[in-house]
Protein backbone atom coordinates (compact mmCIF):
# COMPACT_ATOMS: atom_id res chain seq x y z
CA UNK A 1 0.00 0.00 0.00
CA UNK A 2 1.52 3.47 -0.77
CA UNK A 3 1.69 5.91 2.22
CA UNK A 4 2.94 9.49 1.90
CA UNK A 5 4.34 11.18 4.66
CA UNK A 6 5.30 14.63 4.97
CA UNK A 7 7.46 16.55 6.81
CA UNK A 8 8.43 20.36 7.35
CA UNK A 9 7.43 23.66 9.44
CA UNK A 10 4.59 24.51 10.46
CA UNK A 11 5.68 28.03 11.00
CA UNK A 12 8.11 30.07 8.69
CA UNK A 13 8.84 34.04 8.73
CA UNK A 14 8.28 36.29 5.81
CA UNK A 15 10.85 36.45 2.85
CA UNK A 16 12.34 32.74 4.40
CA UNK A 17 11.95 29.93 2.15
CA UNK A 18 9.37 27.28 3.01
CA UNK A 19 10.42 23.41 2.81
CA UNK A 20 8.21 20.25 3.00
CA UNK A 21 8.99 16.87 2.44
CA UNK A 22 6.79 13.85 0.92
CA UNK A 23 8.56 10.74 2.05
CA UNK A 24 6.74 7.72 -0.38
CA UNK A 25 6.23 4.42 0.61
CA UNK A 26 5.07 1.55 -1.16
CA UNK A 27 6.03 2.91 -4.46
CA UNK A 28 9.01 4.47 -6.28
CA UNK A 29 9.15 8.22 -6.89
CA UNK A 30 10.52 7.06 -10.59
CA UNK A 31 7.17 4.72 -11.71
CA UNK A 32 7.00 5.43 -14.99
CA UNK A 33 3.90 7.27 -15.78
CA UNK A 34 2.82 8.86 -12.28
CA UNK A 35 3.43 12.79 -11.17
CA UNK A 36 3.84 13.60 -7.54
CA UNK A 37 2.29 17.14 -6.92
CA UNK A 38 1.88 19.85 -4.42
CA UNK A 39 -1.47 21.28 -3.67
CA UNK A 40 -2.30 24.17 -0.93
CA UNK A 41 -5.59 24.93 0.27
CA UNK A 42 -6.56 27.99 1.91
CA UNK A 43 -10.08 29.97 3.05
CA UNK A 44 -8.94 32.95 0.56
CA UNK A 45 -7.61 31.21 -2.07
CA UNK A 46 -9.62 27.39 -2.39
CA UNK A 47 -7.76 24.42 -3.14
CA UNK A 48 -4.40 25.74 -5.83
CA UNK A 49 -2.35 23.27 -7.58
CA UNK A 50 1.62 24.92 -6.79
CA UNK A 51 3.26 22.21 -8.92
CA UNK A 52 4.42 18.86 -9.98
CA UNK A 53 7.76 16.74 -10.69
CA UNK A 54 7.29 13.76 -13.33
CA UNK A 55 8.09 10.55 -12.97
CA UNK A 56 11.08 11.15 -15.69
CA UNK A 57 11.81 13.96 -13.40
CA UNK A 58 10.35 17.30 -15.36
CA UNK A 59 8.89 19.92 -13.46
CA UNK A 60 5.68 21.80 -13.98
CA UNK A 61 4.55 24.89 -12.05
CA UNK A 62 1.97 27.09 -11.45
CA UNK A 63 2.44 30.03 -13.76
CA UNK A 64 1.27 32.79 -10.31
CA UNK A 65 4.48 30.26 -8.46
CA UNK A 66 6.37 29.85 -11.03
CA UNK A 67 9.45 32.46 -10.02
CA UNK A 68 9.38 31.19 -6.07
CA UNK A 69 8.74 27.46 -6.70
CA UNK A 70 11.08 24.12 -7.09
CA UNK A 71 10.88 20.83 -6.85
CA UNK A 72 13.21 18.30 -6.01
CA UNK A 73 13.41 14.45 -5.36
CA UNK A 74 15.70 11.87 -4.00
CA UNK A 75 15.61 8.67 -5.32
CA UNK A 76 17.64 7.44 -3.03
CA UNK A 77 15.26 8.23 0.01
CA UNK A 78 12.33 7.91 -2.14
CA UNK A 79 11.32 11.57 -1.71
CA UNK A 80 10.24 14.85 -3.17
CA UNK A 81 10.73 18.03 -2.16
CA UNK A 82 9.06 21.50 -2.36
CA UNK A 83 10.88 24.96 -1.85
CA UNK A 84 8.91 27.69 -1.82
CA UNK A 85 11.28 31.37 -1.49
CA UNK A 86 10.05 34.62 -0.68
CA UNK A 87 7.12 33.42 1.63
CA UNK A 88 4.36 36.00 2.64
CA UNK A 89 1.40 35.70 5.11
CA UNK A 90 -0.49 34.58 1.55
CA UNK A 91 1.65 31.68 1.01
CA UNK A 92 -0.25 30.54 4.56
CA UNK A 93 -2.17 27.16 3.41
CA UNK A 94 -2.42 23.65 4.70
CA UNK A 95 0.09 22.23 2.22
CA UNK A 96 -0.68 18.33 0.52
CA UNK A 97 1.83 15.96 -1.80
CA UNK A 98 -0.30 13.44 -3.96
CA UNK A 99 0.58 11.31 -6.35
CA UNK A 100 -1.17 10.60 -9.72
CA UNK A 101 -0.82 8.63 -12.87
CA UNK A 102 -0.75 10.83 -16.90
CA UNK A 103 -4.43 11.55 -17.42
CA UNK A 104 -5.78 10.38 -13.90
CA UNK A 105 -6.45 11.78 -10.88
CA UNK A 106 -4.59 11.51 -7.40
CA UNK A 107 -4.25 8.34 -5.96
CA UNK A 108 -3.14 8.90 -2.80
CA UNK A 109 -2.28 11.75 -0.71
CA UNK A 110 -0.31 13.19 2.53
CA UNK A 111 -1.70 14.11 5.65
CA UNK A 112 -1.39 17.88 5.24
CA UNK A 113 0.91 20.29 6.60
CA UNK A 114 -0.71 23.59 7.94
CA UNK A 115 1.92 26.49 7.31
CA UNK A 116 1.48 29.69 8.58
CA UNK A 117 4.10 32.28 7.57
CA UNK A 118 4.23 34.85 10.70
CA UNK A 119 6.96 36.57 12.15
Amino acid sequence: QVQMQQSGPGLVKPSETLSLICTVSGMSVTTNYYYWSWIRQSPSKGLEWVGSMAFNGNTYYSPSLKSRTSISRGTWNNQFTLHLSSVTPEDTAVYYCNVQKYGGFPEYWGQGTQVTVSQ
